[in-house]
C-alpha cells in the first residue's frame, strides 16, 4: 500500500511508525567492475612503434567480485570506418574487494600504422554485479597515430577541389608576397570572374567552415558566397585588415609605399546553421555581390561543433552579461567564494578591451567551446592589449572552451599575449581558438602546466614560448597557423629566473605558413623532448631551429646530459631567406652565443626544402668562431627534394646536407662535427656539400 493510504487509514499510528525508527537509504549490495585505467605504451606512439595494451580492473562496487576469472577484452578500430584492426584479450583470477584495484592485465600488443582509433574495452559481467551496474563495463577511449595534431577538425586544399566557372589554380612558387608562395602546399585558387567557384565534398559530418584566404588591400569588408549541393546556404564575411604588410622583412608595417609585401593572408570562419554530411559538397562562389577584385583561397577546414553546457550550474558562476566587467565580476566571485569551482562562459560574443586577472586560488574557466564563446577585442581600435594575467596565487587553474579574437594588425613586443604567465605552475591551458594576437602563450618560470589542443593563427610573434627556467611542462596537439615569430619555442633566458629548463616535452603539433620565423626553435636546455611534429611551408626560415642563441639576452646553452632529444619528424617544403642574404634550410643546426652538445635527431624527413635540407652553422666573433657544433647524433635521416632555386639565392640551394662555408655577418663555416647513423638522400641537386676544413660529416649506413 503507499504511503498516503497507510497514513489515510490509520493517520497516529503511521506517523508514530515513522517517527520512532530512521530511514536510511544505501546502494544496492553489487560489485561493479570497469576498466581504469586502460593504457598503452609507449603512450604517445608512431608508426611502427609496438604498443603493448594493459587494463587494470576497478571494483567500485559495495560488495567483493565473484573469485573466478573475469575477461577482458580490447578492440581496436579504425575510427573513420569502423573496422577492427586488432582484437586483444586478457583476464584477471581471483575476487577483488569493494573499492580495490587490480594490477594491470596485459593484453598483448599491436604494431602501430598512423590513423585514429577507438579503443573499445569491456570488462565481463561478473556474478555479483546487478544488472544496473553494468554499463559501465564497456568503456572506449580514441588513440592517435601519427605526426602532427589530432585536430577535431578535416583541411581540404584548395588546388585538391574542383574549379569551375573560370576559376584557376595558382602557382606551385616560393615568392614572399605572391598568393600562391604563401599558401600551404605552394598552391591556392584564384577566384575573380563572377562565377567563378571552387567545391569540396566532406569526408565527415560538418556545421562549421573556415577558409584562409588572400583579397585586395584595404578591402574593410566584403562577403563570399557559400553553397551546399549547388544551393545558396549563406555568405562568409571577409576583410583584409589583418592581411598585408609592407616594407622591411624583420619590421613590415601597414604602409604600403614602403616596400614590397608579405603576410598577405587571413582566415574567416562561419556557423553553417545547419549540417551538411559526409558525401556532400561545400562550394565557394564568387557572384556578382561579392564585390572584391578577387579572391584568392588557400584552404578550408570543416568542423562538427557542439556547444558544451555548464557542467555544474550549482558551482560554476556565470557572469550576468557579456561585458569585460561582468566576466571579471564572475571570476572574483568564484574567486571569493569557496564552493565554486570557478566560472562558466556561456555561448556568446563577449567584448574584451584589457587584461582578466585570475588571482588569488586556483579556479576553472570553462566555455561553451571555441566555436560558441568568443571573445573579441574591439573592431574600431588596434593593437589592444588583452588577455589573462595569472599569477601563482592562481596555480592550478584550468582555462579550457574558448576562442579569443584580437585587432592587432603590427608587431609590439611586449603586450598582447594571450596569455601571459610568470612564475607561474600546474596550470591547463587546453582546447582554446585564438587569433590576431601577438603571442599565445608566454611562460616566464611556467612549470609543470599543459598546453593542450589548441589552435594558435596569424599572430605577430610566437605561438608559445617557455623561458626562464620553465621545466615539466606538456605542450601536445596544438596546431599554429602562420604565427610571426616561432611558432613553438624553448628559449632557457635568465633575465628573469637564472634556471635550466628540463623535462619540457613538445609532442604531436602541427605547424603551417610560419611567415617570420621557424616552426619549432629549441635555444637551449636539456632533457627536452620534440616528438611527432609535421612542420610544413615555413615562408622564410626553418622549419627547425637548434641553435645556441641568445639574442643579446643572457641565457644558457644545451646541457651534455640529459640529453636534448627531438624524434619523428616530417618537415615539408620548410626554408627560405631572411636577414638579408641568409638562407635558411628544413633543419638548422647553429651553434651560437653558447655551447652547442647533446643535441639527438632520429627518424625525420626533409622533403623538397626552398634550399637545403639540413643546414651546418656556426657564429663567430670578427674572425673567431664562438662554439663549435659537438656530440651531435642524428638518425635514420631522410632527405629528398633540394633543388636548386633558380634564385637570388641559387648558389646557396640544392643540398641535402650543407655544411655552410660562407663569412655571413657575424657568422662563418660550420666549426666542429656530426654523426649521421643512417642517411637516406634522393632528388638533390647535390647530397653532402662540405667544402670547409672546419667541420666534420661522419656518416654511418
Amino acid at each position: 500500500m503507499a504511503l498516503g493510504g497507510i497514513l489515510g487509514a490509520g493517520i497516529g499510528v503511521a506517523v508514530g511508525a515513522l517517527a520512532a525508527s530512521a530511514l536510511v537509504v544505501r546502494p544496492v549490495d553489487t560489485s561493479d567492475l570497469l576498466a581504469s585505467p586502460v593504457a598503452w605504451s609507449p603512450s604517445n606512439p608512431s608508426a611502427g612503434n609496438n604498443v603493448n595494451f594493459s587494463v587494470a580492473i576497478k571494483n567500485q562496487g559495495t560488495v567483493a567480485s565473484a573469485s573466478g576469472a573475469h575477461a577482458v577484452t580490447l578492440t581496436l578500430s579504425n575510427a573513420t570506418t569502423g573496422a577492427v584492426v586488432t582484437t586483444l584479450t586478457g583476464s584477471y583470477s581471483g575476487a577483488i574487494a569493494a573499492g580495490a584495484t587490480t594490477a594491470p592485465v596485459s593484453l598483448g600488443s599491436w604494431t602501430a600504422v598512423n590513423g585514429k582509433y577507438t579503443v573499445k574495452t569491456v570488462i565481463a559481467v561478473d556474478t555479483n554485479e546487478v544488472s544496473i551496474k553494468q554499463a559501465n563495463n564497456t568503456s572506449t577511449l580514441s588513440l592517435f597515430v601519427g605526426r602532427g595534431a589530432n585536430m577535431p577538425y578535416d583541411s581540404y586544399e584548395a588546388e585538391d577541389g574542383v574549379v569551375a566557372g573560370g576559376a584557376t589554380v595558382l602557382g606551385p612558387n616560393r615568392t614572399i608576397g605572391d598568393p600562391a608562395g604563401e599558401a600551404s602546399g605552394r598552391k591556392a585558387v584564384n577566384l575573380s570572374a563572377t562565377g567563378s567557384s571552387v567545391t569540396f565534398t566532406t569526408r565527415a559530418s560538418t556545421n562549421t567552415l573556415v577558409t584562409r584566404f588572400n583579397i585586395p588591400d584595404n578591402t574593410a569588408s566584403t562577403t563570399l558566397d557559400v553553397y551546399v549541393d549547388g544551393t545558396f546556404l549563406k555568405t562568409i564575411s571577409l576583410t583584409s585588415q589583418y592581411e598585408w604588410l609592407y616594407g622591411a622583412e624583420a619590421s613590415p608595417g601597414n604602409d604600403a609605399s614602403a616596400g614590397s609585401p608579405r603576410h598577405i593572408y587571413d582566415e574567416a570562419n562561419v556557423l553553417l546553421g545547419t549540417t551538411v554530411p559526409a558525401g556532400h559538397t561545400i562550394k565557394l562562389q564568387k557572384d556578382a555581390a561579392n564585390t572584391a577584385a578577387y579572391y584568392n583561397i588557400d584552404y578550408i577546414n570543416l568542423e562538427q561543433a557542439t556547444a558544451v553546457a555548464n557542467p555544474d550550474p550549482a558551482t560554476y558562476v556565470v557572469p550576468t552579461a557579456f561585458t569585460q566587467q561582468a566576466v571579471q565580476t564572475a571570476l572574483d566571485t568564484a574567486r571569493q567564494d569557496t564552493t565554486k569551482l570557478g566560472v562558466y562562459l556561456p555561448a556568446g560574443d563577449y567584448s574584451v578591451s584589457s587584461k582578466f586577472n585570475v588571482y588569488g586560488r586556483a579556479i576553472t574557466v570553462i566555455g561553451a567551446g571555441p566555436w560558441f564563446t568568443r571573445f573579441s577585442t574591439p573592431s574600431t581600435q588596434t593593437n589592444t592589449d588583452a588577455g589573462f594575467t595569472v599569477p601563482s596565487t592562481a596555480n592550478g587553474s584550468k582555462f579550457t572552451g574558448f576562442s579569443f579574437f584580437g585587432n592587432y594588425i603590427t608587431r609590439i613586443d611586449g603586450p598582447g599575449k594571450v596569455f601571459d604567465l610568470s612564475d607561474a605552475s600546474n596550470l591547463t591551458i587546453d582546447n582554446i581558438w585564438i587569433e590576431h594576437t601577438i603571442c599565445f602563450v608566454w611562460g616566464s618560470n611556467l612549470d609543470n602546466s599543459t598546453i593542450t589542443n589548441n589552435r594558435i593563427r596569424d599572430t605577430f610573434a610566437d605561438g608559445v614560448n617557455l623561458t626562464n627556467g620553465s621545466v615539466g611542462n606538456l605542450v601536445s596537439n596544438d596546431e599554429a597557423r602562420s604565427t610571426g615569430d616561432d611558432s613553438f619555442a624553448l628559449f632557457p633566458a635568465i633575465d628573469h629566473l637564472n634556471q635550466q629548463e628540463t623535462g619540457n616535452t613538445f609532442q604531436n603539433l602541427s605547424i603551417q605558413t610560419t611567415w617570420r620565423a621557424a616552426g619549432l626553435a629549441v635555444y637551449g636546455g636539456g632533457g627536452n623532448t620534440f616528438s611527432n611534429l609535421y612542420i610544413a611551408d615555413t615562408l622564410v626560415y626553418s622549419g627547425i631551429t637548434i641553435g645556441s642563441l641568445s639574442f643579446g639576452i643572457s641565457a644558457l646553452g644545451f646541457e651534455s646530459s640529459p640529453t636534448t632529444n627531438f624524434s619523428n619528424i616530417s618537415l615539408v617544403r620548410d626554408g627560405g631567406h631572411f636577414w638579408g642574404a641568409q638562407t635558411f634550410p628544413g633543419l638548422w643546426i647553429f651553434s651560437g652565443d653558447y655551447v652547442y652538445q647533446g643535441i639527438r635527431i632520429s627518424d625525420i624527413d626533409i622533403t623538397d626544402p626552398t634550399y637545403s635540407g639540413i643546414m651546418f652553422q656556426t657564429k663567430y666573433s670578427g674572425s673567431t668562431s664562438l662554439y663549435p657544433i659537438a656530440d651531435t647524433v642524428l638518425t635514420n635521416v631522410t632527405v629528398t627534394g633540394a633543388h636548386k632555386s633558380a634564385d637570388a639565392y641559387d648558389a646557396k640551394s640544392g643540398f641535402g646536407l650543407w655544411a655552410n662555408p660562407l663569412p655571413e655577418a657575424g657568422q662563418g663555416p660550420a666549426v666542429g662535427s656530426v654523426t649521421i647513423n643512417g642517411l637516406h638522400e634522393s632528388d638533390n641537386a647535390v647530397d653532402i656539400q662540405n667544402t670547409t676544413t672546419t667541420f666534420t660529416i661522419t656518416v654511418n649506413n
